[in-house]
């Protein structure tokens, strides 16, 4: 996942994280058509591309110097997402998006210069009475703060997001949620296990 460094600014205030989405957007609109592996271009698209919203509960994270003692001299880092931006393409039977995030990273008492990596997952459901996760993936953010800066904002842009397309209507039920996962990027890889080698037969 590509991430590019803003404009910094300086301050704090309530409504620190944010950001102006015309710049942001216009990163979108401005991108030129892809095409598929045929050099075709994508279909036209006869629906709204779903929206993006950033999941209740993980718009903000903090990260302490001391997860034991999580007070506010401990604190590293205050990270909040802000503007959301999405492109839809139809290729055949499968929707691909683009979905951009902008966020911005505070320094706290006990925080520093340096890198930090962000657990961001992205998740397409499938809203209803019961809702249903159709496209999920986490991402480890990478973001740089330098020397002698604050407070720091970043973009992110997942470039690949495809599920198929379902049938006419359903598709308006669909939305895209973006948030911090602290507790997935703590989960451990799953591996298949091993199967035993075969016993050979003793000789006859």
């Amino acid at each position: 996942m590509a991430v590019v460094l803003g404009v910094v600014l300086p301050g704090c205030s309530s409504s620190i994280f944010t950001t102006p989405a015309s710049n942001f957007s216009a990163m979108f609109a401005s991108s030129s058509p892809t095409t598929t592996a045929s050099g075709t271009t994508p279909a036209t698209l006869e629906f709204e591309c779903p929206s993006v919203g950033i999941r209740a509960g993980a718009s903000t994270m903090s990260i302490s110097a001391d997860p034991t003692e999580e007070s506010a001299m401990n604190l590293r880092y205050q990270v909040g997402l802000g503007q959301t931006a999405r492109e839809c393409k139809l290729n055949g039977s499968t929707v691909t998006m683009r979905v951009g995030v902008q966020g911005r990273v505070i320094l706290g008492p006990a925080g520093g210069p340096g890198q930090i990596d962000l657990p961001l997952r992205l998740a397409v459901v499938h809203e209803g009475t019961e809702p249903r996760t159709i496209f999920t993936k986490l991402n480890q953010v990478s973001v740089t703060v330098p020397p002698g800066d604050g407070n720091v904002q970043f973009t992110t842009i997942e470039e690949d997001v495809s599920f198929p397309l379902p049938r006419a209507g359903i598709i308006d039920e669909y939305i895209v949620y973006v948030g911090f996962d602290p507790q997935g990027a703590r989960e451990p890889v799953r591996r298949r296990p091993e199967r035993a080698p075969p016993k050979r037969r003793p000789p006859a």
